[in-house]
């Protein structure tokens, strides 16, 4: 028996190819009309064009010091000043925005493969499964996020990769709780029991039938967790747990410019900014995906 073609508000039949067009189109557009989300992804393009081309943006070598041209305001030859170091505070943070958002991306990725699979497990099996992988995740979410880090960096050792273990560590339980809720929603569905009736196995029902569905809250979470591990990430290296000197990153910029602040402000004043900028843009970003990707939301 052939299964109905989907079909548009004018009940003309569409292939599933052109259905999926139509359904990108809208996401497209609904994104396009937030203000807020696309200034939200000009500030993220931006400072990752800036990262990508910071060998050909920078006007100094990031690591130089140069004790006679310390503290300088900044001037023609040094946009943002220089630090305590003598060094060019505009070049270091183009290299460290290479640092600071790889970090964000990264441990997203991490903690988004293996909270997701958790997840789905935990709703796709339940009973002791789920009992035993959500009790672990409260465990986990009992702590604050820079407690639970500033744990593991001190355990680890303080380097970008041990930082990296940290935030994408604590992303884990955040995925899971959010794919679990919605696996057990999409789990119920009549499709899912018309598969397993005919003998579908659960691989090829968590990964081409359920997972496909719940990932746009994934995409949110994702989106809205790399500003979250953009602050972790810097908190580390401004208490000294994180990247280690002299490699430019912006949480540890902070840190080396604080005893100056007094006398040369903007040695914390820029990285600040920037970390500001940029936790906003993905914030920004985030919530005009929520909006883009719920179906329930009004046009």
């Amino acid at each position: 028996m052939d299964q109905p073609q989907p079909q548009t508000t004018t009940g003309v039949p569409v292939s599933i190819e052109n259905a999926k067009s139509v359904r990108w189109k809208t996401f497209y557009k609904k994104l396009a009309k937030n203000k807020a989300a696309m200034a939200g992804a000009f500030i993220i393009i931006f400072v990752i064009l800036m990262g990508i081309f910071a060998p050909l943006l920078a006007t100094h070598d990031p690591n130089t010091t140069n004790v006679m041209n310390k503290l300088k305001p900044p001037s023609a030859e040094n946009y943002l000043g220089t630090d305590d170091l003598g060094r060019d505070i505009f070049s270091r943070l183009l290299f460290g925005a290479r640092i600071s958002l790889g970090i964000g991306f990264v441990s997203t990725i991490l903690g988004a493969i293996v909270g997701v699979s958790l997840g789905i497990v935990s709703g796709y099996y339940g009973r002791w499964v789920d009992s035993l992988i959500m009790r672990i995740c409260d465990v986990l979410l009992a702590f604050p996020g820079i407690l639970l880090a500033l744990a593991i960096v001190s355990v680890l050792g303080a380097s970008t990769q041990n930082v990296i273990i940290a935030v994408a560590f604590y992303a884990v339980p955040s995925f899971a709780r959010i794919v679990r809720g919605s696996t057990l929603s999409v789990g119920k569905l009549e499709y899912i029991d018309a598969i397993k009736a005919m003998g579908a196995k659960d691989f090829r029902i968590i990964f081409k039938h359920i997972l496909p569905n719940i990932m746009s809250p994934i995409i949110v979470q994702a989106t809205l967790y790399i500003a979250s591990a953009i602050i972790t990430a810097s908190a580390l290296s401004f208490l000294g747990m994180g990247t280690r000197p002299p490699t430019p990153e912006w949480g540890a910029m902070l840190s080396q410019g604080r005893s100056y602040i007094a006398q040369a402000p903007h040695i914390t004043l820029f990285p600040g900014l920037v970390i500001l900028l940029v936790v906003i843009g993905f914030n920004l970003m985030g919530d005009g995906l929520r909006d883009a990707l719920d179906p329930k939301a009004k046009k």
